[in-house]
Formats: C-alpha cells, structure tokens, sequence
C-alpha cells in the first residue's frame, strides 16, 4: 500500500513545477525551525501535500497523496459530509487530525500558487537562527548566515533581473 501511496499519490504531482514549489517551500521553511514550528510544518504538508483540495475551473479537485491513493477517502472527501476550510496557513496549523480514520476536515487552496503565496507569508513568521534558499545550479540549499553569502546572493539576483529585463524588451 505505501508504494502505491508514493507512486500513484506523490510522485505524478512532482511534475507540476508548482506543487514541487509548494512542497519544497515546506522542506526549507524546516530548516532551522524550532520544534514547535516543524509540527505546524507537519501539519501544513499534513493537509496539503497529504490530503489537499484545490480549485480547478470551478470545482473542487483532490491532490493530496492521501486521498489520490485511497479510493474511499477519495470519494468521501468530495461529499458535503467534511467539513471544508480555505487554506490559510495560521489556521491550518491549529487544525488537529486523526491518522486512521477519513478526515473530518479539508483545506481547499484556489490554487498550487496561491498556497505557496500564503506558505511563504506564514514561513516568514517563523523565528530561525539564519534562512536559506535552494540553489538550482548547484542543485543544493545554501544557507544565508554571512555577509559575504547575502552579497552573493544578491550578485545572482541582480543578474537574474537584468536577463528578465533583456528578455521583456524581445517580448
């Protein structure tokens, strides 16, 4: 069953650049999180990357690995019987959960974007000794605790900017 979990449940929705920007929100903002903040954490990927509801053309769409792997929590989550809550970070948090029995609540996000938009404002709440940002070319995190590593950083955003620059002057 948990293969079928990940590969049917978590896997596919990798694909999508904004779920995996969502999820990879979560992974960082737990670096350096006290553990305090990493149960709120777990509690986010808990009710979203698990057992998330999303807009989609005007209906409500499932894409949490939770339900995408169990038929008949599936198909109970898209009843009226839970009860459905906007995704709000702040008050997803506080949300308990039971783990062996459907879900009495759902968050719905309007969208993959939308969620992550939100995550990052709760994240930024978040008290850690230092923060840290992932580094596509280096395909590793770096975390931002000297002068020298914000300047850095700020070198490459710099740059980045002027390349959206020279391509918005094409478009």
């Amino acid at each position: 069953p948990d293969c079928c979990h990940e590969l049917l449940g978590h896997v596919p929705l990798f694909a999508d650049p904004n779920f995996a920007e969502l999820a990879q929100e979560v992974g960082l903002a737990s670096l350096g999180a006290s553990d305090e903040d990493i149960e709120k954490l777990a509690t986010i990927f808990w009710f979203t990357a698990e057992f998330g509801l999303c807009r989609e053309d005007g209906s409500i769409r499932a894409y949490g690995a939770g339900l995408l792997s169990s038929f008949g929590e599936l198909e109970y989550a898209l009843t009226e019987v839970p009860t459905r809550l906007e995704f709000e970070p702040s008050k997803t948090v506080e949300q308990k959960y039971p783990i062996t029995e459907y879900q009495p609540v759902y968050f719905v996000a309007d969208s993959f974007r939308d969620a992550t938009a939100k995550l990052r404002e709760f994240n930024a709440t978040m008290k850690r000794p230092f923060q840290v940002r992932y580094n596509p070319y280096t395909q590793s995190v770096d975390v931002l605790n000297s002068k020298d590593k914000v300047q850095h950083f700020a070198r490459s955003i710099s740059n980045e900017m002027q390349l959206l620059a020279s391509a918005l002057e094409h478009v």
